[in-house]
């Protein structure tokens, strides 16, 4: 989708990638890597992809679109194997085109298929550097920068080669290989990205979020350590510490938005957390008011708390069209003013004549918010109060989540009450730095909070080229 369709309404955060991956010889391991995706769906849902192998044959399906439209029972039945890998893509470098889909498959020195969820901050330097040796591209996107180093590399094994490899990464980087030799899963230094190991009977599996286990069968044995490489193989599973890093920076935002409320990170619900962050709004911010209500899905779990500590009463003031993801039909131009319409409907019935509390988890260019909050005035609202329950959203992320340019966020050199004035509310706040750590129980020393304070974990961030460095430099060559 472009970023003028109006289907691509939420102003918030896009969802980043999701990844899977399952050792289970005596599974229909295709199915299994289908259903985990279904469950990671929220992650990305630009393309959808699954990897098999079966005799030293590596098998790849990937098309655009959502889980359940690229993959039916003919498609699943030609994925054979004892293993696979799986990926949904929501594009962060390199464009939303086919040939950016996961799993990349590449067969040099090493036959391997990848699945990565990040982004790489030397991704050019690493790209002209295999260039330069006469390695191939056939994408965009950084992922496949990975897959060439550990596909090329000389080492006897791909577990050997990916250790290898892992220290030249420089970025968020939570990524699944498969080869004939295994399914090999890492994670950078930092552990900005999630990934979680599964237990399935006496077998493993990898997944971005623990929910994707669930669906499965599967039990959650831990998150995968920052700088650690897991190998999923006939003898068990093989586990080695390669990069240590001073400063662990989980991305403090999974808690708040990218995560499934059913999911657990580092040891916590996210549910329970998003509805703590509601609470600690009120005590916060409290306003007096007759009705709160959220801005769904994102918004519940923090509008539930927000009610549960106000004792103020709740209630569904918005409808929202689940229905509402990727379409390929586009409205026409009378249609397309009403495009939000699509996705949230007011109910007059609820709101008329209230003082309302709306909740949600973020703002980022506020075009969404500004547009609920003229149709809950339209439908009656005498006041309508925003709360949200994270700190202003000020920097762009160089992570692996699109969050715009500086000079696009409405709280880009605003102070509250003039980002208030721009969305026409009649009072806004947001939850506190310090509030946020308070409702996941942690402290900012083990997180990347950089989106809100501007403070980058890695160095060299800010030397970062965009999102968009790799197409342009393919342009440049081509």
């Amino acid at each position: 989708m472009t970023p003028t369709d109006p289907l691509q309404l939420r102003d918030g955060p896009r969802d980043e990638c999701g990844v899977f991956g399952v050792y289970a010889p005596e599974s229909e391991v295709a199915r299994l890597a289908y259903f985990a995706l279904y469950a990671l769906q929220h992650r990305g849902q630009e393309s959808a992809g699954i990897a098999t192998t079966d005799n030293g044959e590596i098998v790849a399906v990937r098309e655009l679109g959502l889980v359940s439209q690229v993959f039916d029972e003919t498609n699943l039945r030609a994925l054979p194997g004892s293993m696979a890998i799986g990926h949904v893509r929501y594009s962060t470098t390199g464009s939303s085109a086919w040939q950016n889909a996961q799993p990349i498959h590449r067969s040099d020195h090493h036959n391997v298929a990848l699945a990565h969820n990040g982004n790489l901050i030397n991704a050019v330097e690493l790209h002209a550097e295999l260039r330069d040796r006469g390695v191939g591209f056939t994408s965009t996107s950084d992922s496949e920068i990975i897959a060439a180093l550990i596909s090329t590399h000389e080492a006897d094994s791909v577990f050997e080669a990916i250790a290898d490899v892992m220290p030249r990464l420089e970025g968020a980087f939570s990524t699944v290989v498969m080869s004939p030799e295994g399914v090999f899963a890492f994670r950078d230094g930092a552990g900005l990205r999630p990934l979680a190991l599964g237990q399935l009977g006496d077998r493993y599996c990898v997944a971005s979020e623990s929910c994707a286990f669930d669906i499965i069968g599967a039990g959650l044995v831990r998150e995968v350590q920052p700088g650690e490489l897991v190998g999923l193989g006939e003898r068990g599973i093989e586990l080695r510490q390669v990069v240590e890093s001073e400063r662990r920076a989980f991305c403090v935002f999974e808690h708040i938005y990218f995560a499934r409320p059913d999911s657990k990170l580092e040891d916590k619900r996210v549910q329970v957390s998003r509805e703590r962050m509601g609470e600690t709004l009120w005590r916060e911010s409290p306003i007096d008011a007759d009705l709160v209500i959220a801005v769904p899905d994102s918004g519940s779990p923090a509008a539930n708390g927000f009610a549960k500590a106000s004792g103020l009463p709740q209630g569904d003031g918005l409808i929202k069209n689940r229905y509402v993801a990727r379409t390929f039909i586009q409205p026409g131009q009378e249609l397309r003013k009403h495009g939000l319409r699509m996705k949230f409907n007011p109910l007059p019935e609820i709101v008329g004549g209230k003082r309302i509390v709306v909740v949600d988890d973020s703002i980022v260019r506020g075009n969404t918010t500004r547009q609920i909050i003229g149709m809950l005035r339209d439908a009656g609202a005498s006041e309508v109060h925003l709360r949200i329950s994270a700190p202003p959203i000020r920097h762009p992320c160089h992570y692996g989540i699109d969050m715009s340019t500086r000079q696009e966020m409405i709280a880009h050199d605003r102070s509250v009450a003039e980002v208030a004035r721009e969305l026409g509310a009649d009072s806004l706040a947001y939850l506190s730095l310090e509030g946020l750590y308070e409702a996941i129980g942690s402290t900012r020393e083990t997180h990347c909070d950089a989106c809100f304070t501007g403070e980058y974990p890695l160095e060299r961030t800010e030397q970062h080229q965009g999102k968009n460095a790799l197409e342009e430099l393919a342009v440049v060559r081509a």
